[in-house]
């Protein structure tokens, strides 16, 4: 597996926790890590007697043993009856005359009970060794922990997140291992460094933060800020992956061993059990496509939304070809121990014929959902009415979708032939046959057009990303604001900001100018676009109507920002002697 960042997101300034909790493995967290991984037992033992079950209806073609062919065995035996210095098999035997012992009888090595273990009184399972550790309150009753005093202050300040510090969120895979890696972004320092990471158990795909703490398991310790209490708000980032399910995890807990919320994981009667695909001595046939579910996703997950009217609303879309919506208020296990009905998804959407690849509420209408799939198609529709919804037919796959902030009614979808094209949804038919032009088309990219954003400050500038490697800000100018009446797309400025193949760019939600991109390297660069002139030239007064001042800077980089590896932190202390 290749090293990338598949997807990334920007935390506005003053949500973190100024000092993030460190993971508390207390009863109460150790009730909450039982009932999910005992589910996971639950579904792997349902899967091993599914395969089993598959194993014994596939006709299998054995082959038939060779009759003069020797076995392995057979070649190792020795024969003990010619061996004057053999052992005594039988204590009570003599010399003289010594037992053959049965090649084939195994019974000394009691194999029948060699996977039973001794009864064990806590309950068992895979962490039940887990609560006979010994775990303090504090460092200062811990014996083995030598970290006090001036040096606790020392890490704590390390730790320490200002309001002025936005964090960035990525989800990164490097070797084989899958990771959400938070980093700390300081403007005014023009500096970008790792916080903290948490692992993940399969490849993500799509990340999205939200603030509304989500119903866990139990009430654990870890979901709480401050002096215990909940507060209203929350810091939390939802993480689709190749796995149907999703996690929640909470940004403001260092080194978390499970996430806050797992949502549509299915109960022990329905776990995720792939067909098997054949022995390799028949042909084999193309696996058919497991029946959605209502309750829960069945495969991948590719695109989460938050909605920020609703926040308790999660959209998500999947490679199962629906669309579902999520109350993060209600339990997160689907028709779980407790036979809750209203447990799992809230509402299932079946708008599309492949898979949906990318999902987005709009601001405006919290109700309207935007979809896009690889049926090449988009639509848009209120969720209490999907059949009423409206749509439109593309040339290519579909790659992003954005709303326009500034219009609640216009869109722009991003596709792999490297267009970005921007529709008007008052305007597109409910059946998905007719005509449906878009307003405009861009020739974005040289490849996929695989990254999108909106500038959430200033109207018309939006950024893309794509295959070709390059990050290009553009601007778009409406027809009511040019002297032709016709409207206006220029190229803003472009950048390679060595990222590789660019699969996500995110506008910071409080610097106008300012862009995080991440890509097929596993690098994270933030770019700020105000350090080139011809850019501020250009959107300057698209600044001034939106009340924004940028301050030109200088920077060494051009305005990009990264994180400093050892060896360049290394070469750069050589230079300086």
């Amino acid at each position: 597996m290749s090293n990338l960042i598949s997807a990334a997101a920007w935390v506005r300034r003053g949500v973190a926790t100024q000092h993030p909790a460190k993971y508390v493995l207390d009863d109460k967290e150790l009730e909450r890590i039982s009932a999910l991984a005992h589910i996971e037992l639950e579904d792997a033992r349902v899967e091993l007697e599914r395969a089993q079950k598959a194993a014994q209806a596939m006709e299998k073609r054995e082959e038939e043993p060779d009759p003069d062919e020797k076995h392995d065995d057979e070649s190792n035996w020795v024969d003990e009856s010619d061996n004057d210095d053999a052992m005594e098999v039988d204590g009570g035997a003599s010399k003289s005359k010594t037992t053959i012992r049965d090649p084939t009888d195994l019974s000394q090595y009691n194999l029948d009970d060699y996977d039973d273990e001794d009864a064990d009184p806590t309950g068992g399972g895979i962490f039940s060794n887990i609560k006979g550790l010994t775990y303090y309150r504090n460092n200062d009753d811990d014996p083995y922990i030598t970290l006090k005093d001036d040096e606790d202050d020392n890490e704590r300040g390390e730790l320490e997140i200002l309001p002025t510090d936005n964090l960035l969120v990525v989800a990164k895979t490097e070797d084989e291992i899958s990771q959400l890696e938070i980093y700390v972004y300081e403007e005014s320092e023009e500096n970008l460094y790792v916080h903290h990471d948490l692992m993940l158990p399969s490849f993500p795909l799509c990340i999205e933060w939200l603030d509304f703490h989500p119903v866990a398991l139990s009430d654990s310790s870890t979901t709480k800020t401050g002096k215990g209490a909940t507060s209203e708000f929350g810091n939390y980032i939802a993480v689709g992956t190749l796995d149907p399910e999703i996690e929640i995890w909470s940004l403001d807990v260092l080194d978390a061993m499970y996430p806050t919320s797992v949502l549509g994981r299915p109960d022990v009667t329905k776990a995720h059990v792939p067909t098997a695909a054949g022995t390799g001595k028949k042909k084999r046939k193309k696996p058919k496509q497991r029946m959605p579910e209502k309750g829960y996703h069945v495969d991948a997950v590719l695109g989460l939304s938050w909605n920020k009217s609703q926040r308790n609303l999660l959209a998500s879309a999947s490679a199962d070809r629906t669309v579902k919506l999520w109350d993060l208020s209600r339990s997160p296990i689907v028709n779980g121990e407790s036979g809750a009905k209203e447990a799992g998804a809230i509402r299932s959407f079946d708008v599309h014929k492949d898979k949906v690849q990318a999902v987005q509420w709009n601001t405006a209408e919290p109700s309207v959902l935007l979809t896009g799939s690889y049926d090449r198609t988009v639509r848009t529709f209120d969720s209490r009415a999907p059949t009423s919804g409206v749509g439109a037919s593309l040339g290519s796959d579909v790659e992003a979708i954005r709303w326009d902030p500034f219009e609640n009614y216009g869109f722009y979808v991003s596709l792999e032939n490297g267009s970005v094209l921007n529709f008007d949804a008052r305007t597109l038919p409910s059946d998905i046959t007719q005509p449906s032009p878009a307003r405009f088309t861009l020739a974005a990219h040289d490849g996929a057009a695989s990254a999108l954003d909106v500038n959430p400050h200033i109207r018309g500038c939006i950024v893309t990303g794509g295959t070709d490697k390059q990050v290009k800000v553009w601007n778009i100018t409406d027809e009511e604001e040019t002297a032709s009446g016709k409207r206006n797309i220029s190229l803003v400025t472009s950048r390679d900001l060595g990222v590789g193949k660019v699969f996500s760019t995110v506008f910071s939600p409080d610097d106008p100018l300012t862009v995080a991109a991440a890509g097929s390297k596993a690098k994270l660069q933030v770019w700020d676009i105000s350090a080139n002139s011809s850019a501020r030239k250009v959107l300057a007064s698209k600044l001034a109507q939106a009340g924004k001042v940028v301050k030109e800077k200088s920077s060494g980089g051009g305005g990009v920002v990264g994180v400093v590896e050892e060896a360049e932190d290394s070469e750069s202390a050589d230079e300086d002697d």
